[in-house]
């Protein structure tokens, strides 16, 4: 699913989306851990996970 970087917290390694209908979505340092990123900035597309239970699990960039 893809989804655009809103907030960041490079100390916490956590922070949010905007999925395209405009929900924000909270994601944690394991989610951002996954996906092997060293920096996300608000307003990059990214491509995110979701677990069973609906919470993020992985936030890589959006590729073209």
């Amino acid at each position: 699913m893809q989804a655009t970087a809103h907030t960041f917290d490079a100390r916490s390694r956590s922070g949010s989306v905007l999925l395209d209908d405009g929900t924000p979505v909270q994601f944690g340092p394991d989610a951002f851990d996954a996906g092997g990123l060293l920096l996300l900035r608000p307003g990059q597309r990214v491509r995110i996970e979701r677990s069973t239970d609906g919470r993020i699990s992985c936030v890589t960039l959006q590729t073209f």
